[in-house]
């Protein structure tokens, strides 16, 4: 295999009705490319998000998942690092479970990460096809507007879930609700690169979202201004030298 394991995570709210056509786009997009999990959080559904998926999973033996419930939702940030946290692949790809992120585009990320020098990096995908409402579409460029003038992470479309980052990079990264948004400002500021590939983008299958312009922009605003606080603190030595003598017992 060209790659090495992969873990994808998906964190879940009541995506019940969404989640076994998108593993089952999960399993057909990596099969014969790499060997790979799949990690779902179910992040205090009320529905049967859970059962679903174990359901699921009886039927697909050969393929190997992982299902973690949160007894009450925490959000989509925590839910991501529950995930991660399971998760045994060296790099992640995480996406949304709405459907919205098409897998067949997960191995763009993987050609673009097998191309990375360094040992942090962020594949961020760049939904160049939105598939939302014209208000919804004009919020996000706001948004992104603001946060690129901020942060200038070199990513124009933060808001798409699909990303490759190997686990311990996401792993080395300062935790704090809602960070998820931020991931490729968080790599930059660990010293890693961040790269972007264009990547489908399609209308949520059923269900309904999580988030509305109010939450977003005044939650964005304060960590945004957390993420500049963080960056402007981050200290990243350069090693020249490192010796070691005596044994041990």
């Amino acid at each position: 295999m060209p790659y090495p394991f992969i873990s994808a995570v998906i964190p879940a709210k009541d995506e019940a009705m969404n989640l076994p056509k998108l593993l089952d786009e999960v399993v057909a997009s990596l099969t014969g490319l790499c060997h790979f999990e799949i990690v779902v959080v179910d992040d205090g559904s009320s529905d049967n998000t859970y059962s679903t998926c174990e359901d699921w999973g009886k039927s697909h033996s050969d393929i190997l998942l992982t299902i973690v419930k949160h007894q009450r939702s925490v959000g989509q940030s925590t839910a991501l690092l529950s995930a991660v946290n399971q998760a045994q692949g060296k790099w992640i790809v995480t996406m949304d479970g709405d459907g919205q992120n098409d897998p067949a585009d997960i191995p763009a990320l993987l050609e673009a990460a097998a191309q990375q020098q360094q040992s942090h990096f962020c594949i961020a995908g760049f939904r160049h096809n939105r598939q939302d409402t014209e208000w919804k579409r004009f919020q996000s460029r706001f948004a992104n507007a603001i946060r690129q003038a901020v942060l200038k992470d070199g990513v124009k479309d933060t808001g798409c879930g699909l990303k490759l980052i190997p686990r311990e990079t996401y792993l080395a990264l300062p935790y704090f609700d809602h960070m998820h948004r931020f991931l490729p400002a968080l790599i930059r500021r660990l010293g890693g690169e961040v790269a972007v590939v264009q990547v489908n983008h399609r209308g949520r299958w059923g269900g309904t979202s999580k988030y509305n312009a109010l939450n977003r922009a005044w939650v964005g605003l304060v960590d945004m201004m957390g993420v500049v606080w963080l960056s402007r603190r981050a200290r990243n030595p350069l090693i020249e030298k490192i010796s070691q003598s005596g044994a041990n017992e």
